[in-house]
């Protein structure tokens, strides 16, 4: 008999890590083994609080038994299972489940396999929509300054994340973006959403004025960005967009990567807000990060033009080999009944004044120019260095990891999002931790 070779320590060489200085970390690494409830532990056994929920999507806390065993058990029944022109029983009841938790009337489900696929998705439903609406005349597609929407070329067109563009010349065509909605003159320390910036809302009235609303056919935004910082929404911004958006006939996405299931103290960020788009992206959260999967929630509007629109045979040419597969399948029906047994989103709500406290009790801490929150997010902006953008922010998250604390630094900005099972001792230590590597960072 063969016997398996063991891997050979530390070799790191193969794996070409994502986002990552590939050279300084495979110099310095630092690495998680197992995870459980509120932490992971490094190979040596040292636990890490996680304050991150490892990338905003272990909502419900890590190792959760009742999602493993569905796993288990649907790994032993049946590994795979197409869905072009074929099903099987737990994808539909899936896309039932995600159904009961979306808005009013969003309730048609395209599954995905993560985030960046629900955003390009999403996009290339606006344009099914509108050609099936006799109106093909409708390709613009409009993104945000600072929004983050997967890494597909669709998702980066519409992002406004300089970097993630950057290095890849030309994009799609026929795009625009609004301008980002932090004003931190105006709206600096605000405890949940800011006041000022409603009016922002209002450059889409320039976009359809320069092109003509029969050219564009979505806005796709964050109702919270995540990825550039935390950038909370304005009261009344979103309400706004949502008036522009109907009265021109353009489709509007909100991209619930992070903000779905529970962050916000909702299952969606769009009841939190009081704002009903007319497609939803999500992933992360919808299987707990068990198994990658994302999905692509529309209005039954939407679905009934593009598939009505079509006399017989397929009426959508998308889809993806593991779009439902059986074990993400079993991933997300397991998580949701985990949300709605334990009412996740309640607790999150529960715990959010104690939360939101803690965040701005750091903003008299050296070099913190700017605390906000909303839900169960946090974000604290730090004065850059001089010359050296994003370092400050980095050698506070190497210190908190030290420390054992993980948090996720963009730019110079720490953004905090722990599970949703996340208690009063565990946020002291959070906080407690990253107040002590802000000081010391500053000495």
């Amino acid at each position: 008999m063969n016997e398996i070779s063991a891997p050979r320590p530390n070799n790191l060489d193969a794996f070409w890590m994502p986002f990552t200085d590939n050279k300084y970390f495979k110099a310095n690494p630092r690495l998680l083994y197992r995870a459980e409830g509120m932490s992971y532990f490094t190979p040596e056994g040292r636990e890490v609080l996680d304050g991150t929920a490892g990338l905003w999507c272990c909502n419900a806390g890590h190792g959760r038994h009742e999602i493993t065993e569905a796993i288990q058990k649907q790994a032993a029944l049946m590994d795979f299972a197409p869905t072009f022109n074929l099903g099987h029983p737990i994808a539909f009841e899936a896309a039932a489940r995600v159904a009961e938790m979306t808005p009013d009337g969003i309730d048609r489900v395209f599954f995905t396999n993560s985030g960046s696929e629900s955003a390009d998705t999403a996009l290339k439903i606006a344009l099914a929509y509108h050609k099936a609406r006799g109106e093909s005349s409708r390709v613009r597609l409009v993104g945000r300054e600072r929004g983050y929407h997967g890494v597909g070329f669709g998702g980066i067109t519409v992002g406004g994340i300089g970097p993630n563009r950057k290095q890849f010349g030309a994009l799609l065509p026929y795009a625009d973006h609004l301008p980002h909605t932090h004003l931190p003159a105006k709206n600096a320390f605000s405890r949940g959403q800011p006041e000022h910036g409603a009016e922002l809302a209002d450059a889409l009235e320039a976009i359809v004025a320069l092109h003509g609303a029969e050219t564009v056919a979505a806005v796709m935004v964050e109702p919270v960005a995540g990825s550039t910082g935390v950038l909370v929404p304005p009261v009344g911004y979103l309400q706004r967009l949502r008036e522009l958006c109907t009265r021109h006939g353009i489709l509007l996405i909100f991209d619930e990567v992070i903000t779905g299931f529970g962050r916000l103290g909702t299952n969606f960020g769009s009841e939190r807000l009081g704002v009903t788009p007319d497609i939803i992206t999500m992933a992360k959260g919808l299987t707990n990060a068990a198994v990658p999967m994302g999905a692509v929630a529309t209005s039954q509007t939407v679905y009934d033009t593009i598939v009505d629109g079509v006399a017989g045979g397929i009426e959508l040419f998308h889809g993806y080999t593991y779009s439902g597969h059986p074990l993400a399948s079993a991933a997300a029906v397991a998580t949701l009944e985990l949300h709605r047994a334990e009412d996740l989103p309640g607790r999150a709500r529960a715990i959010e004044p104690y939360w939101q406290d803690a965040i701005h009790s750091l903003k008299d801490r050296p070099n913190v120019i700017d605390t906000r929150d909303f839900g169960l997010i946090g974000g604290i902006e730090l004065a850059p260095r001089p010359g050296k953008p994003g370092t400050r922010a980095m050698d506070i998250f190497r210190r908190c990891f030290d420390a054992g604390v993980l948090v996720r630094v963009t730019g110079d900005i720490v953004a905090l999002s722990p599970p949703l099972i996340v208690e009063r001792p565990h946020v002291d230590r959070l906080i407690g931790t990253l107040a002590d590597a802000i000081t010391a960072e500053a000495a």
